[in-house]
């Protein structure tokens, strides 16, 4: 396949969108040493608004080069269901009541964990709410185990080393932990209907290996953070009244509703108004909806799916060239710079490929979806509502891919060699 004068452009820019997400601390300084223009470098700064200003500009170019017409049939032929269902889930699963829902749920298990009530609090926000990924899908335990990290553990006074290693481990285990089922993980979704893949498939192959990683890095960053978190001085807040139960309910169908409907944006964006509605008839006990997170990170993914449409002619034959344990690694490494799903959907378009190579790129397309904050749909998610805690408001790349390597070699371990 000869590439055309557009997929060059795209992929140019797609490159220099990557580089942006490793420069946002740059633009923030930016902010900082020239007030004038703040609001300038400011938006420069947003990891979230990198890829959908970038592919702002493709579209701009598409016009100039292509016409109208064929730049809106571009666009029109994008699927976005998967930002929608992102900013969906996550208005829903970052309210109170499924947050309170959770919470009993985690503190039921840390009071059955022989540790003290800090350490067994976040081993399971990072080993128990990402293997719940596999069943409200990983955007909504993205969701809840960032929220549940932030208010009780991402604070002040702890080092920075071990908040950059609570989100390497929380990016891994949320791409591992949702792959028990074959709906909840994007890189599983993507390729499930047209391989076969049923709920036996896929805990048979991989979720019983997931589940082992998982537990082993929340176990080792638990290791390694245990004397800071027991450090950590007790927060005296008043304990808040639960919703009513009635209200609790209800949000968790609608919840359990948009998960059921997850391809159908006309249903989840019906439940999702509805929800929307309720809360503000209900808002004592709804608590901050974050719409605002919600909508960046929906941006963000949008402008992947506009960006990664015209990545095919480098993608695709680069992944049939290699053998299956050579493609496991490509997967892996191929997932840091480009989304998990995008891997796995062109490798369900070609025919005829191997049950053991099938296996090797969905498993090395998980493997790899903590080591950036484009690898796995729901990490902006995670970015968006952690990046509060760090300095300058800004998870930095670099940093992030060294506390995301050790958890993802237990995940390599798990795949590769159980």
């Amino acid at each position: 396949m000869t590439p055309s004068l557009i997929e060059y452009v795209a992929s140019a820019l797609f490159a220099v969108a990557l580089l942006h997400t490793f420069s946002t601390k740059f633009f923030e300084r930016l902010a900082h040493a020239q007030p004038a223009h703040a609001g300038f470098w400011h938006l420069l700064g947003e990891v979230e608004v990198v890829f959908g200003l970038w592919a702002m500009v493709l579209v701009a170019l598409m016009f100039v080069l292509l016409g109208s017409g064929e730049a809106i049939a571009y666009m029109e032929s994008r699927n976005f269901t998967e930002p929608l269902f992102v900013f969906a889930i996550m208005v829903v699963a970052g309210s109170r009541p499924v947050l309170e829902a959770a919470n009993s749920l985690v503190t039921l298990i840390t009071r059955l964990l022989p540790l003290p009530a800090a350490l067994s609090g976040y081993f399971c926000a990072l080993a128990v709410v990402p293997l719940l990924g596999s069943f409200i899908t990983e955007p909504g335990a993205m969701t809840l185990a960032a929220l549940m990290l932030r208010e009780r553990f991402l604070r002040e006074e702890l080092p920075a080393r071990v908040k950059y290693l609570t989100v390497g481990v929380l990016f891994v285990n949320v791409s591992i932990g949702g792959v028990l089922t074959p709906y909840a993980a994007p890189p599983v979704l993507m390729v499930a209907s047209t391989w076969g893949w049923d709920l036996g498939f896929m805990l048979q192959h991989f979720g019983w290996k997931a589940a082992i990683a998982v537990a082993v890095n929340a176990f080792g960053a638990t290791l390694f953070a245990r004397t800071a978190l027991l450090q950590l001085p007790l927060q005296d807040k008043p304990r808040r009244e639960a919703p009513p139960w009635p209200v609790t309910l209800v949000t968790l169908g609608l919840l359990s509703g948009i998960v059921v409907f997850a391809h159908h944006p006309a249903l989840f964006l019906g439940l999702l108004l509805f929800f929307m509605g309720f809360a503000q008839a209900y808002r004592r006990h709804q608590g901050h909806l974050i719409l605002r997170e919600s909508l960046l990170v929906a941006f963000f993914l949008a402008g992947l799916v506009v960006l990664g449409g015209l990545q095919q002619w480098w993608l695709q034959p680069l992944l049939t060239s290699l053998s299956e344990t050579a493609v496991y690694y490509a997967a892996t490494a191929l997932t840091a710079i480009t989304d998990n799903a995008a891997l796995t959907y062109l490798g369900s378009l070609v025919p005829g490929l191997s049950p053991e190579y099938q296996y090797a790129l969905v498993a090395g397309a998980v493997t790899g979806g903590g080591l950036t904050v484009i690898a796995n749909a729901p990490n902006p998610a995670g970015y968006a509502i952690l990046r509060s805690r760090f300095e300058d408001e800004v998870i930095h790349p670099g940093k992030l891919l060294l506390a995301a390597l050790a958890p993802t070699l237990v995940a390599i371990v798990a795949f590769r060699f159980l």
